[in-house]
């Protein structure tokens, strides 16, 4: 299938509270759509990678991995904002994995698992950044009028990335869209900076807008007549069709050429039904399965010396049930290759 545009941003369940998008239905509907592609970016996860390989390949569409993730700026007096990060390959994988982790680990802030941007140096390697449009930091700094700061954060990606940074635009009906994408657009001719459309997918039909807000309620503690409930998404964040993304960008081509060209460059293949399993250090004199027997029998002997103790006088322990029953769980563990 000749790829005229494909979704490289874009939220599934597994987001947990922002889409109601499942994994095969989705794959279904991107083939129906003209797209033989899709990216799933879920928001600080990766949970779905492997239901989202099998599912893609099964049906002849290329799957690209990657997450929707929240960047702390701990320099900066800056709101939390975010980033998509999408896996090009292997080492781009492993890097994505270990900066999610450690969000989880080590930077949580304001109940949200967070990257500190000073972990991706050395660590980018392997993977595309999109700004994530308004909810990044340069889009935060624009809607603060702050073009300076903009600047700053759009050169620190840059710098972080070099040409594997493009500026996210999105026309979803969402306010100040227009006024970012017309800076984005100043930037790509004045610094080269390139650009890629996105629809910051939430959901498949518009008709599923209202399900969606429902979800979102509930999962935000709001019900849908509260007035004070966010309103952070629009009947616009559907999976729209090809055909409808190229009309939707015709004022700026090269942003829906790009997605290609990014979906074209993300290529990584999962190894899966093979287990890898620990190699155990073990002592010089032994093999892995001898030193399990040793520490298994050295385990039994302190085990039944304390259950001697609770005899009592003159009682006696028969040793042969548990020295039989131990040799019949080891002789398993190692028969099926599991001793480490």
């Amino acid at each position: 299938m000749e790829q005229k545009f494909v979704h490289l941003h874009l939220h599934s369940e597994f987001s947990l509270q922002d889409s109601t998008i499942r994994i095969k239905p989705l794959i279904e509907q991107v083939r129906a759509r003209g797209m033989g592609a899709v990216a799933l970016t879920d928001l600080n996860n990766m949970f779905a990678v492997v239901k989202h390989y099998r599912a893609a390949t099964a049906m002849g569409v290329k799957p690209i991995f990657g997450a929707d993730v929240w960047i702390r700026h701990p320099e900066r007096k800056q709101a939390l904002s975010r980033l998509v990060l999408l896996v090009q390959n292997e080492q781009g994988y492993l890097n994505l994995k270990k900066l999610v982790s450690r969000a989880y680990q080590d930077g949580q802030s304001a109940d949200r698992p967070t990257i500190d941007v000073d972990w991706l140096v050395g660590a980018s390697d392997g993977l595309i950044a999109l700004s994530a449009c308004l909810e990044g930091d340069i889009g935060l700094a624009l809607r603060a009028q702050n073009n300076e700061l903009a600047e700053d954060c759009l050169q620190q990606w840059l710098k972080l990335f070099d040409n594997r940074f493009f500026l996210e635009l999105q026309r979803t009906g969402r306010p100040r869209e227009e006024a970012y994408i017309a800076q984005a657009v100043k930037w790509s001719e004045t610094l080269r900076v390139p650009l890629v459309a996105t629809n910051d997918v939430r959901f498949i039909d518009a008709a599923d807008y209202e399900a969606h807000e429902v979800r979102v309620c509930i999962c935000t503690g709001f019900t849908l007549e509260d007035e004070r409930r966010p309103r952070l998404y629009s009947e616009q964040q559907y999976l729209r069709s090809a055909d409808e993304m190229i009309a939707l960008f015709a004022d700026i081509p090269e942003a829906i050429a790009n997605s290609v060209a990014i979906a074209n460059a993300c290529n990584l293949r999962l190894e899966l039904g093979q287990a890898c399993l620990p190699e155990f250090p073990v002592p010089p004199e032994h093999t892995t399965d001898s030193y399990l027997r040793h520490v298994a029998a050295a385990g039994l002997e302190r085990r039944l010396e304390f259950l001697g103790q609770q005899l009592a006088e003159g009682a006696t322990l028969d040793r042969k049930p548990y020295e039989e029953r131990l040799k019949i769980e080891l002789d398993v563990i190692i028969e099926m290759g599991f001793p480490g």
